[in-house]
């Protein structure tokens, strides 16, 4: 039987998950509580969920907000031109609360579930408390690893890991737990939220209404710049002739 904590952490979830269901996304993040450095989340709708890109799940099915596979997608395909060697790949996406509780009460030793909460979620987010129970949060990897094990700060040297961390956001992905957060959260380079590259984009204000706390709070490091230019295609190349100096004026 469960003890007394993991009791009081399934009931939090639970509560947790009532008011996703009831409040408006803009509402959603209004209380400032949170339990061991973390801040409250629902569970998203599953039914409203999509699956990411075919051959980035690995391992597990990877459901996402459907608002964010176009930046997912272009995220992937820009990840893979600038490192052919290594592809870009989802270690978790949506999870539920019956889930994250598996992951946070169940991982110590066998009858003793959530035996130590406070050190447990310096890693992983308790039941209700998670960002992947959203679908708007990932943890990447890469295939082949390369010498770095899933969900290691190793990730960070990584070239997929060095390349997400210097444009990722130009994609609408910002870093949820960078290193020596006031969460007390373990430094995550694995695992980015999308909030969209501005307001404007379609879907982008309800995820932002969802963290909206987490970001006044804890801001992401790298974040979402304010101003986001795309560069859709590339400009044409000068020829000889445009590029040639003026010729000399006769005298």
């Amino acid at each position: 039987m469960a003890g007394p904590i993991a009791m009081l952490l399934r009931l939090l979830a639970t509560l947790a998950a009532l008011s996703f269901a009831a409040a408006p996304a803009a509402a959603q993040q209004a209380s400032a509580g949170g339990l061991y450095g973390h801040i409250p989340y629902g569970e998203a709708d599953a039914a409203t969920l999509v699956d990411a890109p075919a051959g980035f799940a690995q391992g597990q099915r990877c459901r996402v907000q459907p608002a964010m596979l176009a930046d997912l997608s272009r995220l992937i395909a820009a990840a893979r031109t600038a490192n052919p060697r290594s592809e870009l790949r989802g270690l978790s996406c949506y999870r539920t609360i019956g889930h994250q509780d598996r992951v946070f009460c169940e991982a110590g030793q066998p009858g003793r579930p959530c035996v130590d909460p406070a050190r447990r979620a310096e890693s992983v987010a308790p039941p209700g408390f998670s960002e992947h129970g959203t679908g708007y949060a990932i943890d990447f990897g890469a295939r082949p690893e390369t010498g770095c094990p899933d969900l290691d700060p190793c990730f960070a040297s990584t070239a997929v890991g060095r390349w997400l961390l210097a444009n990722a956001p130009f994609y609408g992905f910002e870093l949820s737990f960078p290193q020596g957060n006031g969460q007390g959260v373990t430094w995550e380079p694995w695992h980015w939220r999308w909030v969209g590259v501005s307001a404007a984009e379609p879907g982008a204000r309800a995820a932002r209404a969802v963290f909206a706390n987490a970001r006044r709070r804890f801001p992401a490091r790298p974040r979402v710049p304010a101003v986001v230019v795309r560069v859709m295609s590339q400009p044409p190349v000068p020829t000889d002739s445009a590029t040639a100096a003026p010729a000399t004026p006769s005298p």
